[in-house]
């Protein structure tokens, strides 16, 4: 395989020159690099590119160009190769015309001349644009491949647990597909078939009706702790986690993150995310999430997933959590950021088939097999609503079916604006789903219209669901405190009438993020009262470090 190209345009021989020197410096040993003085050339020659199929990574282009803008270029090369990131270059003056490009032409970013020194103000911002695109760069498939049918819960939770983990894979519908069937195909007469799903990996290696353990285990996926100790240990890998394991690790501590799914969380199965600071253009949740566990791992942070807290002990000043693998491990401080989970739609004919039809949270691995059919969302909330824009892109249509009487009572003004404008999704208000019908997968759905009182039945290739939000926290029960609905209480939300919790020890109040027990502290969704953004559980995960460390230097 050719390598992927960086492409660059200059009217200027000199910029050009240089740019081309500076991309070769950093980048030769991944990418091409290629040059062209105008527009017209670098489209012809883009063309050419397109038909041998070969992929351009990055549009490097100056905005004032004769003949052709960069913006101009970038409208007609986009179609051309839609995945490869774009940056312009600009002066100072164009500084104006650039933030317009954000959203004319989704420009990923801009750059000011000169960028001397190139280690400082260009070299960043292109190794983490192209860090982007080979995330979801898929070059000529060689890797895993899923064999089943496609309305089996089982390939669905497979299909899902791979791709929140960032693990590549081909999946093969064994009905349609030609290599799907002769992967299936006995040796001889005498062989049964193997049971679906099956999984070939890149070794030859099969493995019939797998695990999510037995997949990360081949894989090579971490789910045993390399110490029996360890100076902080957080449980949860969403925002909230993934922050204290960066603030902790790059701080000193010893640290161990134990995720029950893949890191990233409920937020690392957001399509978009368009309001977090310091990303204009928007970033996924799965974005977010490889960014952050890149960040934590470069740091030394030990990250077990899939793996599962079941229970926790005492034995001052140790806490000691227990695996669902029957192993246990001690560490001196705990932080739990275990997040929430999608409250079940409890309507007859639901949970015979979730994960055929009916999902929990956006589920994109399935997004593209719902091309021109019918989707329903529930819920109304920023994921909801990201979810809609994300399906509108695949889907005929996407129908929001929201219980209250305005999207804006609960999704942020930004995305109500967007859905707006968006000719293929529908929303409606007041309504709720009371059944969901099919066979072996979801072919129709029951709304009932709180207003009219009436019912109707629409036929919907899938039900995406996003309502409410429950804690997972039955492992703390009888150890820490919770509120009737299973969040953790903290700090001031502990006390009462001025008075620290029965059993309290220390001659202090609880810290802001502290629990009932000393040194095991709350972050994020799981906290009781907390806010439920992506920004504020990052917020939490980092300030729980500074009262760890106040903990930690008594002990």
């Amino acid at each position: 395989m050719a390598k992927p190209v960086l492409w660059t345009i200059d009217d200027d021989p000199e910029v050009l020159r240089a740019v081309e020197r500076d991309l070769r410096r950093e980048y030769a040993g991944r990418f091409r690099v290629m040059r062209a003085e105008s527009g017209d050339t670098a489209l012809t020659a883009l063309r050419q590119l397109k038909e041998r199929g070969d992929a351009v990574a990055l549009f490097l282009v100056d905005q004032r160009m004769p003949r052709m803008s960069g913006v101009e270029f970038l409208e007609q090369a986009i179609p051309l190769f839609p995945d490869a990131k774009r940056v312009l270059l600009t002066a100072y003056a164009d500084t104006d015309a650039a933030i317009q490009a954000i959203n004319t032409a989704r420009i990923d970013h801009y750059l000011l001349k000169p960028w001397d020194p190139p280690e400082e103000r260009l070299y960043p911002i292109l190794t983490d644009l192209l860090a982007d695109w080979e995330a979801g760069y898929r070059p000529p498939f060689s890797g895993m491949r899923i064999v089943g049918h496609r309305w089996s819960p089982r390939v669905h939770a497979i299909k899902d647990f791979l791709g929140r983990n960032q693990v590549p894979y081909q999946w093969l519908d064994v009905e349609i597909e030609e290599e799907a069937k002769r992967l299936t195909q006995p040796p001889d007469d005498k062989t049964l078939p193997p049971n679906l799903p099956l999984v070939v990996f890149p070794d030859g290696a099969r493995l019939e009706e797998p695990t999510n353990g037995q997949i990360a285990e081949h894989i090579g996926l971490r789910t045993r702790a390399e110490k029996p100790f360890y100076d902080l240990i957080i449980v949860g890998g969403g925002p909230a986690g993934l922050a204290a394991a960066v603030y902790g690790a790059s701080e000193g501590l010893h640290t161990l993150m134990v995720e029950r799914e893949a890191p990233g969380g409920q937020a690392g199965t957001s399509s978009r995310i368009e309001n977090y600071l310091g990303f204009p253009s928007g970033l996924s949740g799965a974005d977010l999430s490889r960014r952050a566990v890149d960040q934590a791992k470069r740091f030394g942070v030990e990250i077990l997933a899939p793996q599962e807290v079941t229970g926790l002990r005492l034995e001052d000043p140790y806490r000691i959590v227990q695996m669902a693998d029957g192993g246990e491990i001690s560490c001196h401080a705990l932080l739990i950021a275990t997040g929430v989970s999608w409250r079940k739609l409890d309507v007859p004919g639901a949970e015979p088939l979730t994960g055929a039809g009916v999902y929990y949270g956006a589920a994109m691995t399935e997004a593209v097999a719902y091309k021109d059919e019918d989707v329903y969302i529930i819920g109304g909330a920023n994921s909801a609503g990201q979810a809609a824009m994300y399906f509108a892109r695949h889907a005929r249509s996407v129908t929001l079916i929201v219980r209250a009487d305005s999207l804006g009572k609960g999704m942020s003004y930004y995305l109500v604006e967007q859905i707006c404008q968006t000719p293929n999704i529908k929303t409606r208000l007041r309504s709720s789903v009371v059944r969901v019908t099919g066979e072996d997968r979801c072919e129709s759905i029951t709304i009932a219209d709180a207003v009219t009182g009436t019912e109707e039945t629409v036929m919907a290739s899938a039900l995406f669901i996003f309502i409410g939000a429950q804690p997972r926290t039955d492992w703390l029960d009888g150890v820490v405190s919770r509120d009737e609905r299973g969040f953790v209480l903290a700090g001031p939300d502990l006390m009462q009438n001025g008075k620290c919790p029965a059993g309290w020890k220390q001659d202090r109040d609880p810290f802001l993020l502290e629990t009932s027990v000393p040194g095991v502290f709350v972050a994020g969704d799981v906290r009781h009262g907390s806010i439920k953004r992506v920004a504020s559980g990052v917020g939490e995960g980092s300030i729980a470090i500074s009262f760890i460390h106040q903990y930690l230097s008594k002990l």
